[in-house]
């Protein structure tokens, strides 16, 4: 997709020995594989390299010659051949609106194609293109360029054949994820211009930065909103509940910046939050609106909240992403181990447990790469151990008894049967013959007037990788247990390869379980999938605030 030769090496063994069935293997080995394989590219790269430059200058040149003109690009569900449907031609240009409710995290996309060569261009005036009116600001992306199917792949759904047997008659399943789409998952906004057009536009050079915000209404407000659509909005929110302001989240849905968004960010003004407020508009590029009376409103009064994200000796890497996205968005945050939740007594050092997708052996037994305990330093004794039915989960039942929230991202939900909480996994159990979605990215709906589902729009895009899906058991009563994603369609791929996806309908996706004075908060997604999926960052964000948010007065 970059014109370019692309070799992936993976080579068995690291820094401690491994035994195979030619005797040790050891470092020494894996470096040696390297440099020869090193090597050999090298010698290739320098007898071709003649047939090679050209190829790749001809590739370059094809996709621009592709991108100027009618195009349709071929894929199983839309095969060549025959009269070809003008509205299903690849477009001439991508067009990402600088109006879009988070046009922050559209910059942070349009930053990622940037970075991989990608020509970006952005709107100086307001323009129109393809019947619609843009305003300046927005960005551009034609198709007519040498890296046009990175580009396409980039905003366009993966589609996979469905169709295919193998030697015994069977079906051929995906090996790996198959929906990959980083504007669905990120939640971009976007329009596919099918006819070429130009405008005031200028390529953008050295590199992409977001906007500056400020804060708009009238001088000597008394309080500002702030939309919690945007995701570094919580950046502020961290900044000025860690400074000891108030922050609220309006429950009103005509409270706010804009009709229909929901749980709108309230600050009442002091000199320290405008201070604040002022730094994030030119740091982070928020929008702020300051008002001149005060909203007649109860809002959710938010806390500092204290969060342990939960870890192993050695590293998970669903929780090195998480650990990265609370220290990016600046959530004060302590790493913790098995053998400190099975002391007990958390509720007095935490609010919040967070337990990623690997946290919970979903089979009910213990890891099976689990460390020699003998073999830790001294220094990391303290790491070392397991998530256990026995020990560790009635203490994570007591901590939320007595008010705190426990998040279980993923396959990590698993500990709701350890809870005895009154829902069901349906198709845990069904074989891959029958259902099977490998990491794809399918169209979910959201209850965005429940705190947990503030700030986003009425349906969101997920990344599912055979992810866990929840139904109420007949006892369960909705007013306690409340699902707040689901998918509402039999059909809700978006990107990717699904088996069985009609039989996810009105199964829950995300699930708040009320359990004694505190909550269980199950996402099935995986919200915060190599941190790339910033369109379901904010599910992790409100899980985190929720438990501990009570309603007050806004004065």
């Amino acid at each position: 997709f970059h014109n370019q030769i692309g070799i992936l090496t993976e080579v068995a063994g690291g820094p401690a020995p491994m035994t195979t069935s030619s005797g040790q293997f050891r470092l020494r080995q894996a470096i040696d594989y390297s440099v020869a394989a090193n090597r050999a590219v090298l010698d290739v790269a320098s007898r071709q390299r003649e047939t090679w430059l050209l190829n790749m200058y001809e590739m370059g040149r094809r996709s621009i010659e592709r991108g100027s003109s009618d195009w349709w690009t071929e894929s199983p569900h839309r095969p060549g051949g025959g009269p070809r449907d003008p509205r299903l031609r690849d477009p001439r240009a991508y067009i990402v609106p600088a109006d879009q409710p988070d046009f922050l995290t559209a910059t942070k996309f349009v930053i990622a194609l940037f970075g991989t060569g990608i020509t970006v261009h952005r709107a100086l005036d307001d323009f129109e293109a393809g019947g619609r009116k843009y305003p300046a600001g927005s960005y551009v992306i034609k198709t007519a360029q040498a890296f046009r199917p990175h580009i396409l792949d980039m905003f366009e759904p993966q589609d996979h054949p469905d169709n295919v047997d193998d030697e015994r008659g069977m079906q051929r399943v995906p090996y790996d994820s198959t929906g990959w789409t980083l504007a669905f998952q990120m939640g971009v906004r976007f329009d596919r211009v099918l006819e070429g057009f130009d405008g005031p536009f200028e390529a953008i050079v050295g590199h992409v930065s977001p906007p500056h915000g400020a804060i708009a209404g009238p001088s000597g407000a008394v309080g500002y909103f702030l939309s919690h659509h945007q995701n570094d909005a919580v950046i502020a929110v961290n900044r000025l509940l860690k400074s000891g302001e108030r922050v609220f989240w309006l429950q009103d849905r005509s409270s706010g910046i804009a009709s229909g968004q929901t749980g709108t960010i309230y600050v009442p003004a002091t000199a320290l939050a405008t201070r604040l407020l002022e730094r994030s508009t030119q740091e982070l590029g928020l929008t702020v609106t300051g008002v001149a009376t005060q909203p007649a409103d109860v809002g959710l009064k938010l806390k500092r909240v204290r969060v342990a994200l939960v870890d192993r000796y050695g590293g998970w890497s669903t929780a090195g992403w998480i650990r990265w996205l609370l220290e990016r968005y600046e959530f004060p945050f302590d790493v913790v181990y098995p053998p400190l939740l099975d002391a007990g007594n958390l509720g007095s050092r935490y609010d919040v447990v967070i337990l990623p997708s690997e946290a919970v052996p979903h089979h009910g037994g213990p890891w099976k790469d689990l460390p020699d305990a003998a073999a830790i330093p001294a220094d990391y004794a303290d790491q070392v151990g397991e998530i256990t039915r026995t020990q560790t989960m009635p203490a994570l039942k007591r901590f939320v008894e007595g008010g705190g929230t426990v998040l279980a991202i993923g396959r990590a939900t698993a500990l709701a049967r350890y809870l005895d909480l009154p829902i069901s996994q349906p198709l845990a159990l069904l074989p891959a013959r029958t259902f099977l979605v490998p990491g794809s990215v399918l169209r979910a709906a959201v209850d965005n007037t429940f705190p947990l589902g503030y700030g986003f729009e009425k349906e969101v895009d997920v990344f599912f990788d055979n992810s866990p899906v929840f139904q109420l058991q007949p006892h369960a009563r909705r007013s306690e247990v409340r699902p707040f994603v689901w998918f509402a369609s039999e059909m809700p791929l978006r990107s990717g390869w699904a088996l069985g996806q009609e039989q996810l309908q009105d199964m829950a996706a995300a699930v708040d379980v009320p359990l004694g004075s505190g909550h269980v908060v199950l996402f099935g997604p995986e919200i915060t999938f190599r941190a790339q999926s910033h369109g379901t960052f904010k599910f992790l964000f409100n899980g985190i605030y929720y438990g501990t948010a009570t309603e007050a007065r806004l004065h």
